[in-house]
């Protein structure tokens, strides 16, 4: 099939990718945050975000978070069948997707009062 069959949800912090040959959904809803909550150990959001939000991520983070997301997407998948899964892009493309995964959740990083625009 080519596209997708729905587009994203911006707004839920939806996201989407070609594994497989296949178009998918991903999304770290609140079930998906809370099991990479789980998987790395953290105490809450705040923990997990400092520990995601260094940008760098190694294959089982990229596998932790692509799994969480097609999961919090409504797919079936475990860790397991992600790591077998093929992405369009190859992993350049699964690290973009699943920094784009965290910036739809977390936003882009900006503080509380950015400085303003140059005129």
């Amino acid at each position: 099939m080519s596209g997708f069959a729905r587009p994203p949800n911006r707004l839920r912090g939806e996201v989407t990718a070609r594994i497989d040959g296949e178009s998918r959904i991903l999304c770290l809803t609140l079930g998906a945050l809370a099991q990479l909550e789980s998987a790395y150990e953290t105490d809450g959001l705040s923990a997990l975000c400092a520990r995601l939000g260094a940008g760098t991520f190694s294959s089982s983070d990229l596998i932790r978070i692509l799994g969480a997301g097609l999961r919090g997407g409504g797919n079936l998948a475990d860790d397991a069948d992600v790591a077998a899964m093929t992405f369009d892009g190859g992993v350049p493309e699964m690290a973009r997707i699943a920094a784009e995964l965290l910036v739809a959740a977390f936003g882009a990083g900006e503080g509380p009062n950015p400085p303003p625009p140059q005129t």
